[in-house]
């Protein structure tokens, strides 16, 4: 073999050598996208994304707002004075003062079997709940007792006093200055025509039924139920309603609270300090 021809052959074979390992620097050191097209490198069709594409998160939407409900202010209104529709009057609670009358008395335009006087919104209200109850049934109500003032109070219970003793009578009538009546938020309500007047039984009539499902709708609360005795220290009077606001009636409604004294925390009045 000539000198000439082996000269060549090594030049042949430099040169596929030096090419070979410009392919492969090529291959380690050129863009992806270039270099996956060359010899020996992974390629799917089609794929052009970046190589840091699968790291990155999918976008998330953004969270939605919650609404938040305001909660009910228990301290909104005033649990002592006299004048507010919140004052809560019982055993423990005497009013302050204890001779405490009213300043917007009025005439309340119902049927009734003595004339009610009780403080103009309540009247409002217990024009609106009458109306109510007769709309929907037929029948009618009666305000059978209303506002009292202290000098009335005394008379209505040393007269209870006097009839059934006085551990009976603190049972059903309220001392003078502890009465939901002078406060003028207060009403006896009866069937018209009377029927199981000022009783237990009236719980059970038409009108005493509807009065518990609905009164609160009105912003009244049936003020000693039955089951809570031990809490307002009052037997069952399904007749007593006391005027609370609709916003507080339907707020006690709701939680399923059926006694001030619970609603606001205070202490339970059974008995007389």
């Amino acid at each position: 073999m000539g000198w000439r021809r082996v000269t060549a052959l090594s030049l042949a074979a430099v040169l596929v050598a030096g090419g070979a390992v410009a392919i492969g620097f090529f291959a380690t050191h050129a863009p992806a996208s270039v270099a996956t097209a060359l010899p020996g490198a992974t390629h799917t069709p089609g794929d052009r994304s970046a190589p840091t594409d699968a790291a990155r998160p999918a976008p998330t939407a953004s969270p939605t707002p919650i609404a938040l409900v305001p909660r009910f202010d228990k301290a909104a209104r005033s649990h002592d004075d006299p004048a507010s529709i919140w004052v809560v009057v019982d055993k423990y609670r005497p009013l302050q003062p204890v001779d405490f009358t009213p300043p917007d008395l009025v005439v309340v335009p119902v049927p009734h079997v003595w004339e009610p006087q009780l403080r103009r919104e309540a009247s409002d209200a217990v024009v609106a709940l009458f109306a109510a109850f007769t709309a929907e049934t037929g029948l009618q109500l009666q305000s059978q007792s209303s506002y009292r003032s202290y000098p009335t109070q005394v008379s209505v219970y040393n007269d209870d006093v006097s009839a059934h003793g006085q551990a009976v009578a603190d049972t059903s009538t309220a001392r003078p200055g502890t009465s939901e009546h002078q406060t003028g938020l207060a009403i006896d309500i009866s069937a018209l025509p009377s029927k199981c007047s000022l009783d237990a039984c009236f719980g059970a009539t038409p009108q005493g039924t509807w009065l518990a499902q609905n009164a609160w709708k009105y912003g009244f609360l049936l003020r000693y139920p039955e089951d809570k005795v031990a809490v307002t220290g009052y037997a069952y009077e399904p007749w007593h309603f006391r005027y609370i606001g609709i916003d507080l009636a339907t707020e006690m409604h709701t939680e399923g609270v059926t006694t001030l004294e619970e609603f606001f925390g205070l202490p339970a009045a059974p008995t007389y300090h």
